[in-house]
């Protein structure tokens, strides 16, 4: 079997009768195992489990995926959200989260867990508690973060899809890094039920990385429909996703933005050709295309009240965690960042906190605005940088916030868009000088993820990545 092939394309094997699920999960089992002791994307393997597995009669019945280890926890499975003080307890869960459930009931069959860093903090998947996950395009680079096991795992082609979370860029930002297609829904479209309303006021979202548009369209589909009582629901879609690929999109207005929010810096160049080269293909399909963005996102109050969110966030999770292990987490418990951060959300009053939410809502408003104004969509870089080395995330003695300033290049283009909600998608259209991905990210107003997945898959046929491999890859094809 070739391991170029998206999920459809395997279900498709499945349903012919061409191979069966076993035949599936044993190979992508053999690919795990090939492979992943020079990537480290698979932290928690599940093989026996998954062996045994009866998959559920849905639309991809017996393809093989992996669970981020983070937030999506799968019933009587490791997790440990990156963290020492969860692995050291041995810590695993005893039910399935609703997105797990409902992926098992599409058919997927868990062949294991993905590495990710601590509590999903930084743009790059470098724990010290599971060592660092390894870019299958060059080793010696970040796969980003924080989904970058699923990056990695689905790039390398040990699984054609792999489940990710979203919280200023975690989906995104890896897909660029790996060459995927990254989409992080609109707000209150995935459910992170049963045991969370929302994640730091609904900064994150999850969905999956993946080969193809069709493979994220399908799955949009089968979890877009939370179940009752969730604190934000995102308007209803006229059709299925599915259906929308391949889907004419129309002759679209579509805003450019190479410079970053904010101004402090400069994207690199590279990532700024990526953009525009895009812009031009998107012209030549009969799109319009001009330098315009929402420039709500260059308020200076913008990253500092993102930061009390993000701080708060991470003061939470360890109140969370310290309760239910019945231990109270001390800095010797956490990185040194995870620490500098949970002591930075502890100096913030409930007052300021909120204040920082009911701020990102007016910005919000002001940046709904530029696509009621007349856009469609806007056009960035994913990340103003290219993939970056191992290594560049490294602690600093003194100062243990330093990797959050390094992470801001890194983001800068996403983050923005996890405080308004609004869905977005990275493509992995171009390559640095290095050979390395260099995604764009497309942004659509909220609720309008159909209109995204037209779009993505137009760029999908016109210039197509099935075929591009890494040099690390499953069966050594490269290309």
């Amino acid at each position: 079997m070739d391991p170029r092939l998206d999920a459809t394309g395997q279900a498709a094997l499945v349903a012919s009768g061409e191979v069966s699920p076993t035949e599936l999960v044993q190979a992508a089992i053999d690919r795990v195992q090939a492979l992943d002791p020079e990537l480290n994307a698979v932290i928690h393997p599940l093989f026996e489990k998954a062996l045994t597995t009866e998959p559920a009669d849905g639309p991809f019945r017996g393809v093989p995926t992996v669970v981020k280890d983070l937030a999506c926890h799968t019933a009587g499975d490791p997790y440990h959200e990156g963290m020492a003080f969860l692995r050291d307890l041995g810590w695993t869960e005893g039910e399935d989260t609703w997105l797990a459930r409902r992926l098992r009931e599409a058919g997927f069959v868990f062949v294991g867990k993905t590495n990710t860093p601590e509590l999903g903090i930084l743009p790059t998947t470098e724990p010290e508690a599971h060592g660092a996950c390894r870019n299958p395009w060059d080793p010696g680079h970040s796969t980003g973060g924080s989904s970058g096991g699923s990056a990695a795992a689905v790039a390398s082609g040990m699984v054609p899809i792999a489940h990710a979370n979203d919280g200023g860029g975690s989906i995104r930002i890896p897909a660029s890094a790996c060459g995927l297609v990254g989409l992080k829904p609109s707000r209150g479209r995935v459910s992170v039920a049963p045991q969370f309303g929302d994640v730091m006021s609904g900064l994150t979202q999850e969905l999956v990385v993946s080969r193809s548009v069709r493979d994220t369209a399908a799955v949009l589909e089968w979890v877009a429909d939370p179940p009752p009582g969730e604190p934000y629901v995102a308007p209803a879609r006229e059709r299925a996703y599915n259906d929308e690929v391949g889907a004419d999109p129309g002759r679209l207005r579509i805003g450019l933005c190479t410079r970053p929010p904010g101004g402090q810096f400069d994207s690199h160049p590279e990532c700024v050709s990526a953009a525009e080269e895009t812009g031009r293909l998107l012209e030549s399909l009969g799109h319009s295309v001009e330098e315009s963005y929402p420039d709500a996102l260059d308020d200076e109050q913008y990253i500092p009240t993102f930061l009390v969110r993000w701080s708060a966030g991470v003061d939470w999770n360890l109140r969370y965690w310290s309760d239910r292990a019945g231990r109270e987490i001390g800095p010797d418990d956490v990185e040194a960042l995870t620490w500098a951060l949970a002591e930075m959300g502890r100096g913030y009053t409930a007052g300021e906190y909120l204040r920082a939410v009911e701020y990102h809502q007016v910005v919000t408003r002001r940046t709904a605005a530029w696509w009621a104004g007349g856009f469609d969509l806007l056009l960035t870089p994913t990340m103003a940088v290219p993939p970056l080395p191992l290594g560049s995330f490294a602690p600093d003695p003194e100062n243990p916030l330093m990797p959050i300033v390094t992470a801001t290049p890194c983001a800068v283009f996403t983050a923005g868009f996890n405080s308004t909600g609004q869905p977005a998608i990275s493509l992995p259209l171009h390559s640095s000088v290095e050979g390395l991905p260099i995604g764009v990210q497309l942004v659509a107003a909220y609720g309008r993820e159909d209109l995204l997945l037209r779009v993505a898959s137009q760029l999908e046929e016109a210039a197509p990545w099935a075929d591009r491999t890494p040099p690390i890859f499953a069966g050594a094809v490269s290309s």
